[in-house]
């Protein structure tokens, strides 16, 4: 199967897309809260909640991912 037809399916624009953006959205926010963790001033404390948004980006990253490779084995759209 080559990639132009591998992107007609359904599961990749319903799942892997999604799931890819997921993860990158969870390695963004992880690593944002490490930079917060370290700051020099304790006191420069930023309004976003990192730690959290990187465990929900991550936990939707593993369900669509996994979404994904169940589409992608079985070979059926959805």
């Amino acid at each position: 199967m080559d990639w132009q037809a591998l992107m007609d399916e359904d599961w990749v624009w319903y799942f892997l897309m999604p799931g890819i953006a997921a993860a990158i959205l969870a390695l963004a926010a992880w690593r944002a809260d490490r930079r917060r963790i370290g700051r020099s001033n304790p006191d420069a404390v930023g309004w976003l909640p990192w730690r959290d948004i990187a465990f929900w980006a991550t936990l939707a990253a593993l369900l669509l991912l996994g979404a994904a490779l169940r589409g992608y084995l079985s070979g059926d759209p959805i």
